[in-house]
């Protein structure tokens, strides 16, 4: 009777026997594993003609870890009032160098829904097009938003207006309004009390209001209880490109409106530079992202398209998936268990 160890275990043989015996003894398939005998390497080749003797240790190893093709984790659409959406990223339509390009860059970020503000100049471009001429209405929602307006009443002007124009369109934007109160040119930051102000009287009206507010975590709550379908938070001032300046903010805004209503959309708008900042704010638990500078002023316009694409979707996923706790130390990613014993020990 032989003695032999098989991966620091012991196991006795009736005669000596081959390599190839033995992993055919075990129901081992060779071409998946390694073979050392007495710590020499055995090269498969080498199976058959190097047969075990009594005292011999040996270790079979094998990879482990790796994955197989799956399909994406499903994930439940965003809901803002009565739309339903499978895109979480909102686009804008402004600052583009030409309506090809917008076209383009819109179909590239996978949105469903693109905001346009409501002027009564440029309604046409150079060669006369329409800006809604360019736009698939049969594909995009469109969200008219009230940007450039500093007082609650010019606010409810605009989105008047905009119900009446995208009514008579028969587009289903004409039902909700993004809006925009802003205390100045300079920061172009949200003043809080004619935002507060407009969306009660909008809410009234029977709009479906997104409000852009600040950071502010009390506010939010006000604008919530005032009837907003969705609050919307800056992560930094309109079009600087400075991301989320204030997560513990935007985390606390999470937690007040998600109390008890965890659909409650909440939606990062304003501040997006590039495509690390959409994934920052996913990833906190954000429900969307509303950007419009940080792909129209890009360098490729197209290409930070796709990359907002990619990243909004890999921000949700990361968010769902949940994220490992931070730890000072490291933590073997690769299991300890089944490794061969080192000749020497240590300290």
């Amino acid at each position: 009777m032989l003695k032999i160890t098989i991966n620091a275990e012991p196991y006795p043989l009736p005669n000596p026997i081959s390599v190839a015996e033995l992993l055919a003894r075990l129901g081992h398939d060779p071409r998946k594993l390694a073979v050392e005998v007495n710590r020499r390497v055995v090269p498969r080749t080498d199976h058959l003609v190097t047969h075990l003797q009594d005292g011999d240790i040996v270790e079979i190893v094998t990879l482990v870890g790796g994955g197989a093709g799956v399909d994406v984790p499903g994930d439940a659409p965003l809901k803002v009032g009565k739309f339903t959406f499978s895109s979480r990223l909102f686009t804008g339509t402004g600052k583009y160098s030409s309506i090809e390009l917008m076209q383009d860059c819109l179909r590239a970020s996978g949105c469903a829904v693109t905001t346009v503000a409501v002027r009564r100049e440029r309604l046409y471009d150079s060669t006369g097009r329409s800006l809604l001429d360019a736009l698939d209405l049969s594909q995009l929602t469109i969200l008219p938003n009230t940007a450039g307006c500093f007082s609650a009443e010019d606010a409810i002007r605009h989105a008047r207006l905009a119900r009446e124009l995208l009514g008579n369109l028969g587009n289903p934007g004409a039902d909700w309004v993004k809006l925009e109160c802003l205390a100045d040119k300079k920061t172009l930051l949200p003043d809080p009390i004619e935002t507060l102000r407009a969306t009660e009287q909008l809410v009234s009206e029977g709009f479906s209001v997104l409000v852009y507010t600040s950071d502010d975590p009390v506010l939010a709550k006000r604008l919530k209880a005032a009837g907003a379908a969705s609050v919307m938070p800056a992560g930094s001032p309109i079009g600087s490109g400075q991301g989320v300046l204030n997560p513990n903010n935007i985390r606390i805004i999470l937690e007040y409106l998600k109390d008890g209503d965890p659909d409650y959309p909440v939606i990062v708008d304003a501040g997006v530079g590039t495509a690390s900042d959409v994934s920052a704010a996913m990833e906190l638990g954000c429900d969307g992202v509303l950007l419009n500078t940080a792909i129209a002023s890009a360098r490729e316009p197209l290409r930070m398209a796709w990359a907002m694409r990619w990243a909004c979707d890999a921000g949700r996923q990361a968010y769902l998936a949940g994220r490992i706790p931070k730890k000072l130390y490291a933590t073997a990613s690769s299991p300890l268990d089944g490794m061969m014993h080192s000749s020497h020990s240590q300290s």
